[in-house]
């Protein structure tokens, strides 16, 4: 008898039950062997095309270039332009085989084109293998992702890791299904609360491509107007894309997608999907079986095939910026997109950003608002509580709130929940005159003052002091700091309050929604939750805690924070109230009375322009040690007409808490300088700070320097 005929019969088909299943599952369980990539050494190549031209995953800018590899002939079908590839980098050219250079670790890479002939004369390296057949990186991303990196001073590496996400080899491997067919074109719904809202919508139902930044009105109806400019797009016959900065606005728009299209009509990108099924809705999208994207922040490189439209919500919050290099903002991308594509542009929100405000006034985009009569229907009553309020008003003195926030929330506790918003703790004060509180600024170049521990005033852009500061505004001399942090809010209010339910909403624990039902909702600003049927008030207390910032945009960030807030609230025809604690005649807190975010950032825009400030001036944060920082600056071949100033010093990151974004490792003391250029010489100043950055890095430097294109906090 065969040994094979003695394994059949004794085997494990005659194992006992148990034993069996024990053996079925080690195998399934069992991992399959790795191929390790092969040399290819001897091996014959593509008789056509026989190079492949690849972008290396190596993010450093002195390498940021194609590199031509030699194609096998078994990997000829499997290597075409677009599928991910593992090659041998940095052998050099001294360790060749046969003609072949052989050597250099395993680095994963893209095919970016075949080509007959590499302008390289020397030896090439062979494919080492291709990971997937895959196509994941098409003309249009790879140039989409060029115009990015060149912007922001960056690698295109580095783009390509924030707009490709990670390979799954079980999503891939799933089919797709066809893309369905195009809906009917919707009804205006409530856009015709908006002048040209429903020309907007018949716009892009017909293919065309309208540009407008849209001021929404308070109240959930947002996320349905924008599903409805969706649909028009895809009735078109083309696809849109919708980038919000967080999961919980993304879920909304989600779900109004699926009211208005059904399932399986868009594709939902955010980082909390887990990576099998992002990877799979994303390659959805490649393939084209989706045509409509709704996501955060990386969604802004979705391939959308035919893109008809891109939206962006909120643009002025922090999630839109990236936190990894080049910090590309969805806000830029997506206007770089509509440029490329030509197709429309939403930017929208319940505030208005100084940029939206410069789209507008350049003529780039339209603006898409209500008249004043739909604002004031739809918008809560809003009251204000000054410094000259609170100084008469005891009970403030003795509970630290005003009389009227405590009868605002008794009233609106008689008829549902009641917001109260409360600064996070942790804003660095800034100095403001005393009388007018007008910010005190450098008279050099208008950055904010800080006060030193001895007392000395010193300017947080370009370092120099200021003795003899006086405010240009009143001619006053005196300086008071900013209100700082939260005020144990939910305390006070459950012992004022003992029968109410007091819930909290903030970094620990973000709720989504609450209930109709009478409650105190203590939130931090961005993690207010949704009311049914809208709350009944809202107190936006410590004001002076958001517009006090040290940074430039703090009081159009105060405002948008506090619109958003107001927003959620019942409009004053069923009498919704807010009360915000504030000095009333600033002018974020005049903009909230009057609901008019659009006259606040565009008022902001012209004092910009006279001072010279971003957007209207484009700038350049460069940060590292002190001599590399000095170096780097003298080395660099700037714009004639741009302006350094600093460097200053950077925050330091204290002994076991996280490092901040941008700051340096822990114990390091590093430097930050600005570098300001007028308009038009934006990406002369990109180009240079990318030059001397590849300069550096290819002769050896160790030192870190980051550079960030138009950081959002220059103080």
């Amino acid at each position: 008898m065969s040994s094979e005929n003695g394994q059949g019969e004794g085997g494990a088909e005659s194992a006992p039950p148990e034993q069996l299943a024990l053996i079925r599952e080690a195998v399934r369980k069992a991992k399959a062997p790795k191929a390790k990539p092969r040399t290819w050494r001897g091996a014959a190549l593509a008789k056509e095309l026989p190079v492949a031209r690849v972008l290396v995953d190596k993010g450093v800018l002195h390498l940021d270039r194609y590199f031509d590899y030699a194609v096998p002939e078994e990997l000829d079908e499997a290597a075409q332009p677009g599928v991910r590839v593992r090659v041998r980098f940095g052998a050099g050219g001294r360790n060749v085989r046969d003609g072949r250079r052989e050597g250099g670790g395993l680095i994963d890479g893209f095919v970016v084109e075949r080509i007959a002939e590499s302008d390289y004369s020397g030896p090439l390296a062979a494919l080492a293998q291709v990971v997937s057949p895959e196509p994941v990186l098409d003309p249009e991303l790879l140039g989409l992702a060029r115009a990015v990196a060149d912007r922001y001073a960056g690698s295109l590496a580095d783009v390509l890791q924030l707009a490709v996400p990670p390979r799954h080899a079980r999503a891939e491997a799933r089919e797709s299904t066809p893309a369905p067919p195009p809906p009917p074109a919707p009804a205006p719904g409530t856009w015709q609360r908006y002048g040209r809202g429903a020309d907007f919508l018949a716009s892009l139902a017909s293919g065309g491509a309208p540009r407008a930044v849209w001021t929404a009105l308070p109240g959930p109806q947002w996320a349905e107007e924008i599903a409805r400019a969706v649909q028009a797009t895809l009735a078109s016959g083309r696809g849109a894309l919708v980038v919000v900065p967080a999961g919980r606005p993304a879920a909304r728009v989600d779900a109004a997608l699926t009211a208005l299209l059904g399932e399986g009509q868009h594709a939902v990108l955010t980082a909390d999907a887990g990576q099998e099924r992002r990877y799979r809705e994303w390659l959805a999208v490649r393939r084209g079986a989706v045509r409509a994207v709704v996501g955060t922040r990386a969604a802004m490189f979705a391939p959308v095939r035919n893109l008809g439209l891109v939206v962006v919500w909120d643009d002025g919050d922090a999630g839109h910026s990236d936190d990894n290099a080049p910090f590309p903002h969805v806000r830029e991308v997506l206007e770089l997109r509509a440029s490329r594509d030509r197709c429309g542009f939403l930017l929208g929100g319940w505030s208005c950003t100084v940029e939206a405000a410069q789209l507008v006034e350049s003529g780039w985009a339209l603006p898409l608002v209500a008249d004043r009569d739909q604002v004031r229907a739809a918008a809560p009553l809003v009251r204000t509580v000054g410094d000259g309020d609170l100084a008469r008003d005891e009970a403030a003195r003795a509970a630290r709130l005003p009389t009227l926030a405590w009868q605002t929330v008794r009233e609106g506790l008689r008829h549902g929940p009641v917001l109260v918003q409360v600064p996070r703790r942790g804003y660095v004060p800034r100095m403001a005159c005393a009388q007018c509180r007008a910010p005190a600024r450098c008279r050099h170049c208008a950055g904010p003052l800080q006060a030193q521990d001895a007392g000395e005033l010193r300017c947080e852009w370009c370092g120099r002091g200021e003795p003899a500061w006086h405010c240009p505004e009143c001619g006053g001399f005196r300086l008071r700091a900013q209100v700082v942090g939260a005020r144990r809010t939910a305390e006070e209010l459950g012992r004022a309050f003992p029968a109410v339910p007091v819930r909290t909403s903030g970094r620990e624990q973000v709720l989504d929604t609450v209930s109709e039902a009478p409650a105190l909702v203590v939130s931090t600003p961005g993690a207010e939750p949704v009311a049914e049927g809208g709350y009944a008030a809202a107190l936006l207390l410590d004001g002076w805690a958001m517009l006090g910032r040290p940074d430039l945009r703090a009081g159009e960030d105060a405002l948008r924070r506090w619109l958003a807030a107001a927003a959620l609230v019942r409009p004053q025809g069923a009498g919704g109230t807010v009360v915000v604690v504030a000095e009333p005649t600033l002018r974020p807190v005049q903009a909230l009375v009057r609901w008019d975010p659009v006259g606040h950032a565009v008022r902001e825009l012209a004092e910009r322009a006279e001072l010279g400030f971003p957007p209207v001036s484009r700038m350049a944060a460069v940060s590292g040690a002190p001599q590399a920082l000095a170096e780097f600056l003298a080395a660099a071949r700037l714009p004639h007409d741009s302006q350094v100033l600093g460097p200053v010093p950077v925050p330091g990151t204290e002994a076991g808490r996280p490092r901040r974004a941008g700051g340096p490792p822990p114990g390091e003391h590093w430097e930050r300088a600005l570098v300001r250029v007028p308009p038009g010489s934006g990406a002369a100043l990109a180009a240079a700070l990318k030059t001397a950055q590849a300069a550096r890095l290819a002769r050896g430097g160790s030192e870190p320097i980051r550079i960030r294109i138009d950081p959002l906090d220059i103080g």
